[in-house]
């Protein structure tokens, strides 16, 4: 390997030489920039290291888009437009139901009273811009609805136990919350329990209020529908649970259906207390 890591790479391909970079390996250390010089592959070293810098960089590159259309960060994109979707429809529906009750004494409120309106024929310019509006409401209904499907349909693909455990949207949103499937299998137990309650969180490390008991994970019934004094042990056995589940998908993706059966039993006992 007398020409360090380009051994072999015509000057000038710049994809081969990151290649080399992302792949190459070696037993042990080298004067690479005096050996590359020695053989002539390099006029100087300035010039190696030029042209080091030049295959890191496309490297780089080249590892950002891959990591950018993995499967995860794909899911990601998926959900977090699905829910700007919901929150955007919702909210120009409220808009709709003030306007349009201006107009139709019979406008009803929410999503499916803009769907009404969607459905009138405007006699007026008003009314058409009205009516026009209240389909764009519509229109972000049904993507939202469209894009939950493909959450549905994608998330145990990409994170089976975890999606068998949190369900495929609740899991698609803590892959979310983490940045990746990658990064929240590298997190503990007690920062997967309050993801998504980080206004909380700061408030609680200021001094300001009591510390968060759980964040997004709230939404799963293990936990919204246990008793509120139990409801932090609760969500302390679905954290852990979940946190195992994300690093079974990430390094072996294996279905674990033991874990479910392991997190029932343990929630029924937590239940179990109410009653005591």
């Amino acid at each position: 390997m007398t020409e360090g890591w380009f051994a072999g790479i015509p000057a000038g391909d710049e994809e081969a030489a990151a290649t080399a970079i992302r792949e190459g390996a070696a037993s042990e250390p080298a004067d690479w920039p005096g050996e590359a010089v020695d053989s002539g592959f390099a006029s100087d070293t300035d010039a190696y290291y030029e042209r080091l810098q030049e295959a890191t960089v496309t490297a780089a590159r080249a590892a950002v888009r891959e990591a950018e259309l993995s499967d995860d960060q794909q899911l990601i994109h998926a959900v977090r437009a699905m829910d700007d979707c919901e929150s955007t429809a919702n909210e120009l529906a409220e808009r709709v139901t003030e306007w349009a009750g201006t107009h139709f004494e019979d406008a009803q409120a929410g999503i499916e009273g803009a769907r009404s309106v969607a459905d009138r024929e405007p006699t007026t310019p008003l009314e058409e811009r009205v009516v026009d509006l209240a389909g764009r409401v519509r229109e972000l209904a049904d993507e939202t609805a469209q894009l939950r499907r493909y959450v549905e349909q994608t998330t145990p693909s990409v994170a089976p136990n975890l999606a068998a455990l949190a369900g495929p949207v609740l899991a698609a949103r803590l892959v979310a919350l983490a940045g990746g499937l990658e990064d929240l299998a590298k997190q503990p137990s007690g920062t997967v329990q309050v993801l998504g309650a980080e206004d909380a969180l700061f408030a609680h490390l200021q001094g300001g209020a009591p510390s968060p008991k759980h964040g997004v994970i709230y939404t799963h019934e293990y936990v919204r529908n246990t008793a509120p004094d139990n409801r932090g042990s609760a969500a302390r056995a679905l954290a852990g649970k979940l946190t195992i589940a994300a690093r079974i998908d990430h390094y072996s993706g294996d279905l674990r259906p033991e874990l479910e059966a392991e997190l029932r039993d343990r929630i029924e006992t937590i239940r179990a207390r109410d009653t005591q």
